[in-house]
Order: structure tokens, then sequence, then C-alpha cells
């Protein structure tokens, strides 16, 4: 039987702090029993959002919905005392993030108090310069170039090494970064965030990019060039990785390729269409998939096979 409600979620908004919910006449038991049944998804504590709203969130969106939570229940403002940062200001920033738990992460002036944010937030302590200060859909937030280099020191590598391809992309200042790492000095991270800079780039159109190049270096396989243009009768054409040389192209095949905004028909179609057209001007291809990024041995076999052809 479908539970009754005296009192029915209103049509807009998804989002409600407790007492809001109280003040639209929806009693604390209403609340526990939408919860169980999924009307409601409790984020945190005293904090709900309609249940609809989070079944059909992806888990990055639900991981930025949390932030917005935590926000929303405790009412952050523009003069709140801390600031998003790290991996959550990394997802305000909409920088790409892999492998990356949902925890949310704050810098402040000075130590929280004892009962702290709650266990789902890592706080940090510390000032954060004008300069590196940004607001994000109203959010106080650290800035792209504060926050990058704040990830690069706790994120492991290849995790820091996605998340600073990307944010370079969006157009941090390297040199700003390079200079934070020298102030940095003796800081523990301090190697990881200079290894993590020393190799990022820009050209790095996806995470899965990001891998391949970094998995090809660490095999040190002969480095190819990065998003390189070929002309073909079909017009201009872009290649993740080629050795213009062999006329070898490798191909990184994620899954957001084929499930992003297009249907999956119509995106294959194309890229069998460029494929023949490019193999028409002599080009042939390597095609990888995530799965083949943890197969080291068989994914250095497969590229050294096609460069000796």
């Amino acid at each position: 039987m479908t539970p009754k409600f005296a009192v029915a979620l209103p049509a807009q908004g998804n989002l409600w702090r407790t007492q809001e919910l109280l003040d639209l006449g929806i009693s604390k038991r209403s609340v526990a029993s939408m919860v169980a049944v999924g009307t409601l998804v409790r984020l945190r504590q005293g904090c709900y959002i309609r249940g609809s709203a989070w079944e059909r969130q992806s888990p990055g969106v639900r991981a930025l919905q949390l932030i917005h939570a935590h926000a929303h229940g405790t009412r952050t403002t523009s003069a709140g005392g801390f600031r998003y940062s790290h991996t959550s200001a990394a997802r305000l920033h909409r920088l790409f993030l892999w492998n990356v738990d949902s925890k949310i992460h704050v810098t402040q002036p000075t130590p929280p108090s004892s009962n702290g944010h709650g266990p789902d937030v890592v706080c940090h302590t510390g000032t954060v310069a004008e300069a590196d200060r940004a607001f994000i859909t109203g959010l106080a937030a650290t800035g792209l170039e504060r926050t990058a280099a704040d990830c690069g020191l706790v994120l492991p590598y290849r995790q820091a090494l996605i998340l600073m391809d990307h944010a370079l992309r969006l157009g941090a200042d390297k040199a700003a970064l390079d200079a934070a790492a020298a102030r940095l000095d003796g800081r523990r991270g301090v190697l990881n965030l200079r290894r993590v800079l020393a190799a990022a780039d820009p050209s790095s159109e996806s995470p899965g990019e990001t891998l391949t190049r970094d998995l090809m270096a660490r095999l040190r396989i002969p480095a190819p060039e990065p998003q390189v243009e070929v002309l073909t009768r079909l017009g201009l054409f872009r290649l993740d990785f080629a050795w213009r040389e062999r006329k070898l192209a490798l191909e990184f095949d994620g899954k957001t390729k084929y499930f992003d905004y297009r249907p999956t028909a119509e995106v294959i179609f194309e890229e069998r269409r460029r494929e023949k057209a490019l193999s028409e001007n002599g080009w042939r291809f390597i095609r990888v998939e995530w799965k083949d990024l943890f197969r080291e041995q068989e994914f250095k076999n497969l590229i050294l096979r096609a460069l000796a052809a």
C-alpha cells in the first residue's frame, strides 16, 4: 500500500532543511515516512532531497549535490567562515575527478569546534588569500589554481594528473602553479605536486587520454603527438594521439564518447565514417579502452607490435 502523507512536497524545489519541511506543515513523522519509502532522501543531518531528483542523478552529480546540501544545511553564505576546497572545490569548478570519494572538504582559518562539520566533512586549517578565492554558484570556494595545487598535494599521482591536465585546459596559470609549488617547499605532498606539474598537458581532453599518455611514458613507449589534425576527403579530423611518420593513430574509446549528448548509433556511424576516410589516406588505428590501461604488458605489446608493423 502506498503511504499517504498529510501534506505533499511542494512542486517547486528539490532540496529542503528539516525546518523548511516543518514550516510547510510536514511533520517529523511524515518526513521519516517519506524517507522510508524514498519520496525523500536524507543527504545529511537536517537536509533532504526529493527522491525522484536523487534517483536520476549520476554519481558525479550526486557528489556535487552533497556539497550543495552541506551549504544549504549549514546556511552557508558569502560571509561564511570557511571555503570549499580540495576535491570539493574541484567539483564546483567541474574539474575531472577519477576514483575520488565524495567527502566534503573545507578550509577555514581556525580549527573546527569540538562538534565540527560532521563525519562526512574534512576540515583543513589554513588561510586563503584574496587572489585564491572564488564564488561558484553562490558558494565560497578556492580559485582554480589554488584548488589544483591543493589537490596535487593530497591526491595520488594519477588522480592528480587527470585533474591538473583539466585545470590547465580550463585556463589555470601554469606559472602561478609552479610558483605555488616553490613556496610549498618542504610541505607534505609537494614532491607529488611538482611531479604532476612537470607531466601535465592541457591537450588531454579526457581522463582516459591523460592515463593513456601517462602509461606510455611509464612504459617508455616512443611518445606520440597528441591531438593531431588530418585532412581527408570528408574534411579535417583530429586524432587523440598519432605517430605521423608511421601514419599510426591511437584512439581512447571511453564510455563518454558513446553516451554523451547524442544517440549511440549516430556516434558509432560517424566514427566508422571518419575511420574509413582516414584509412583511405593510409592511416592505421589502435583502439584502447579503460580496461586496457590496467593490463600494462598487454598494452605495451599492442603498441609495440603496431609500431613495428
